[in-house]
Formats: structure tokens, C-alpha cells, sequence
């Protein structure tokens, strides 16, 4: 069995072992990480030799911190690491490298829409009909999107999203509201194979999940760290959100999707957000612009810039060959946009 884990914000953990009558056997670990005193590899293949072939990742990990030589010193790697890995490995978890990607990137679409295309093209990737997918979106308006389980009058101001124009609409994954605006957003989901995350716990699966964006954002200069459960943030502020939703038919899948802030209006966002208000209530807009860093100053680069960076930063990595949304994918998606997404029941379902 065969296992890979890119611990975040560190490097690559490689274990390849046997599971005979219910325990580990022929553990042997690898990877690009740095370690010192040399012996402290084989004290880790040592630890994990004749474990329990269920024994979770803290108590792997905690066989492996008791067994280290005094001193030993990690750089990239730490044990938690190396035990997902091992988890990865019995759960015949896959890797970025499996997949022949693709990149769905259209016209501004309706954000009600959008919602449905998540739905429809994560659907398709659990049933096997489409393969693992990133879709940059681009809107043809502004909205708030609710989380699938807040309430609604609790995040939204309904006269401040009449003034400004905005849409609501209720997203199928949990996580909290999000204000967008076309020029002022950046949105990107990965709809990806159940297998891509197996042996990860609900939040490695986050951590796993963004560390690519990490990358690319490094790429721009911007020093950037996921912050759990699902922010993307640096020392100037946050700078994106991810929620994530789980599809259980066929292999399964997992949706994961990020809203980064490209540029704020952090007035029309106060206007339009009650949370916005709450959560700001004694420290005003000015440290909501604070608290929210954008791209736009961070990278200084034009926002369709900073797009094709990070394109180009996927396809470098793990290949990305470009698609579309199939016609049949299309007709599903507007019959939910219409059926549910726009519909009262739905949007307004926690009241």
C-alpha cells in the first residue's frame, strides 16, 4: 500500500507498507522533508512496525513522537504528517497526479446558477461521468450566498441588498455568508473524487484541499497560510474562505470551494451583511478593511492577472487541460437554478 501527504505548509511524506493479519508491516517512510539525527527515520519505521492497522492518526502519531531520539529536529515533516500518510495508505487513497484535470472557466453566469453548476458538475464526478474539475467562476452580478445552514435573517440586511442590487442565494455547502461582486471577487470550486481525501480527517481535507492556492499565492509574492477550519490568510488579514460539501452517490465526491477577496467595498458589504454589522459593531469599517485583505493590494496585479497565475500554477503542478460544461450538464443546472435556487423554499429554508 502505497500513501502520499503534503503536509501543509511543509513537504512531502511518502510511506509505503503491507497490512498482514491487522497489523503494519514493512512500514517504510520517505519523502523531500529534512530530519535530523539520520537514525530518526528508521526509530519512524520502527514505531510503526506491528501497529494496530486501526489505530487512528494521533495514536500513530504518538507512537512515533515516544520512539524519536532525544534532539531529533523536523523540517516540513512533522508526526501528525507522517501519520495521515500512513492513514492515506490503508485507505488506498489516490494523489493530485491521478487525475487528467480539468479547467471549466465561462461567461459571467447568475449567481443561482453558479450554486446549480456546483451541484451538477460534483454529481457528475462522483458517478464517474466527468473528471476531477476546477471551475473559476465569473459573475454576472452581486449576491450574498448563505451557508446551507444559517438562518437567513440573521446574515442578511434585506433593505441594504434591495439598495445595492444583490442577489441572494443559498449554496448546498455549510460555512458562513459571503458578500461578492464581480470585479471585487475571485471564486474557484474543486469538485474531486471522495478517494482524493481519503484517510484525512474533515479538516486535513481543507488544509489538503488549498494548498495549492497556497502556492500560487506564493508565486505572487503573497506569504500566505492556511488558518483553520477555512480561512486563507496572511499577516495583513484574511484573504478567502472555503466550505466544502460531501456527495455520497456513486464513488463519491467532495466539493470544495473558496471565495477570495480580489478588492473590498467594505461599506456596501456592512449595508448589505448583518454579520458583517455584528461581528464589527465596536471596531467600525475601517477595521473590517483591516481585518480583510485584498489581492488587489497584496499582488498588485489586475484581477484577471492573478487568475491566470493561479491557472497557471494548477497546471503546472497536476495538469489541467481546458472544458466546458456539457449541454446536458447546462440543462440540469438551470432546471435547479430555477427549480431550487432561486426558489423561496430553499433560500429562505432556514427562515
Amino acid at each position: 500500500m502505497h500513501g502520499e501527504y503534503k503536509v501543509p505548509g511543509g513537504k512531502l511524506v511518502v510511506v509505503d507498507l503491507e497490512s498482514r493479519d491487522g497489523v503494519l508491516r514493512d512500514v517504510r517512510v520517505a519523502g523531500d522533508f529534512f530530519l535530523e539525527p539520520d537514525e530518526a527515520l528508521t526509530a519512524i519505521d520502527g514505531a510503526l512496525e506491528g501497529a494496530p492497522a486501526d489505530t487512528d492518526a494521533a495514536g500513530l502519531a504518538s507512537r512515533i513522537e515516544a520512539a524519536l531520539p532525544a534532539g531529533t529536529v523536523m523540517y516540513g515533516l512533522t508526526a501528525d504528517g507522517v501519520a495521515v500518510a500512513v492513514r492515506r495508505a490503508l485507505a488506498h487513497a489516490t494523489d493530485w497526479t491521478d487525475y487528467d484535470w480539468q479547467l471549466v472557466h465561462e461567461q459571467p453566469q447568475p449567481p443561482a446558477l453558479h450554486m446549480a453548476l456546483d451541484q451538477v458538475i460534483t454529481e457528475e464526478v462522483a458517478l464517474g461521468h466527468r473528471s476531477p474539475t476546477l471551475r473559476v467562476w465569473e459573475w454576472d452580478s452581486p449576491a450574498v450566498i448563505i451557508g446551507s445552514f444559517q438562518s437567513l435573517r440573521n446574515e442578511v440586511e434585506p433593505e441594504g441588498a434591495a439598495r445595492h442590487g444583490v442577489t441572494v442565494v443559498r449554496r448546498i455547502s455549510g460555512g458562513g455568508a459571503m458578500f461578492v461582486e464581480a470585479e471585487n471577487t475571485i471564486t474557484y470550486s474543486l469538485s474531486v473524487p471522495a478517494s482524493l481525501v481519503s484517510g484525512l480527517s474533515f479538516a486535513e481535507s481543507y488544509a489538503y484541499l488549498d494548498d495549492w492556492v497556497l502556492n500560487a499565492l506564493g508565486d505572487m509574492g503573497v506569504r500566505a497560510w492556511y488558518q483553520p477550519l477555512n480561512d486563507i490568510a496572511s499577516k495583513e488579514g484574511k484573504i478567502a474562505g472555503a466550505a466544502q460539501k460531501r456527495v455520497v452517490m456513486g464513488e463519491g465526491a467532495v466539493l470544495h470551494h473558496v471565495t477570495m477577496s480580489y478588492d473590498i467595498d467594505a461599506d456596501k458589504m456592512l449595508d448589505v451583511l448583518r454579520i458583517g454589522k455584528e461581528k464589527m459593531s465596536d471596531k467600525g469599517t475601517t477595521s473590517m478593511k483591516k481585518r480583510v485583505d485584498p489581492l488587489r493590494r497584496q499582488t498588485g496585479l489586475p484581477r484577471a492577472d492573478v487568475i491566470d497565475r493561479m491557472i497557471d500554477s494548477f497546471r503546472t503542478r497536476y495538469g489541467l487541460a481546458r472544458s466546458q460544461v456539457t449541454s446536458e450538464e447546462m440543462a440540469r443546472a438551470e432546471h435547479l437554478a430555477a427549480t431550487k435556487f432561486t426558489s423561496p423554499e430553499w433560500t429562505a429554508r432556514i427562515p
